[in-house]
């Protein structure tokens, strides 16, 4: 029993990490000559490999911090009009709502439902909010009765511009921070970013002078 202890105490760890350590810092000596399936590998076919997933690695590492650059830039961006929303006892939603009705006065509420891409129920919800107490009026379409168009009140104008101004500034001083150059380049990325079906859509909804004229006039509250 003395011998089986002493034989325990002799035994070094550092010789059971070294082929380990050894191992870590060049991963592929022990594959050398073989690969999983057990066909051969030349070492400078294994040194290729190794570059080619250290790369691979790389990359992904670089698309996982893009990916959190945008939460954390999308947590400020949002977070700034929230603060002032909170005073009012709307959330985001209501946000989104404002922001649209406001750019396209006179907008469907159909298309502000394709818009958001919710149900019906939430926006009823959320819209009836914004009617009861001032922020939007609708009316409906002179060409067609059953549309609902909606239009905001001057209360809220009010609203949609102090929720947009921390984040015009904050866009203003970003774009001047990326330099003159980099406008173009962030609007192809953010364009490319959205689904390719709805980038058509979304190209006329940012630029209003591609809505329809009775959308911009008709049945505006005078």
């Amino acid at each position: 029993m003395a011998d089986i202890i002493q034989a325990k105490i002799y035994v070094n760890m550092t010789d059971l990490n070294a082929p380990l350590s050894r191992g870590r810092k060049n991963p592929g000596a022990n594959r050398a000559g073989a690969r999983a399936d057990g066909t051969a590998v030349a070492n400078g076919d294994t040194m290729n490999e190794d570059t080619e997933g250290l790369a691979q690695n790389a990359a992904e590492g670089n698309l996982h911090a893009f990916a959190e650059l945008l939460f954390f830039a999308y947590r400020d961006f949002t977070g700034d009009p929230d603060a002032i929303l909170k005073d009012f006892g709307f959330g985001r939603a209501h946000h989104r709502v404002l922001h649209f009705v406001n750019r396209h006065s006179g907008l469907r509420v159909a298309d502000l439902l394709e818009i958001l891409n919710i149900t019906k129920q939430s926006l009823s919800r959320v819209l009836k909010q914004l009617i009861d107490q001032g922020y939007i009026t609708q009316k409906a379409g002179a060409a067609d009765r059953r549309e609902r168009l909606l239009y905001p009140t001057e209360r809220g104008m009010a609203l949609a511009g102090r929720l947009a101004a921390p984040q015009l500034v904050r866009l203003r001083a970003a774009l001047t921070a990326a330099g003159p150059e980099a406008e173009t380049a962030i609007r192809r990325f953010l364009e490319a970013m959205i689904n390719a079906e709805d980038r058509p859509k979304v190209s006329a909804i940012i630029d209003p002078a591609e809505l329809p004229a009775d959308r911009n006039d008709e049945g505006k509250p005078s």
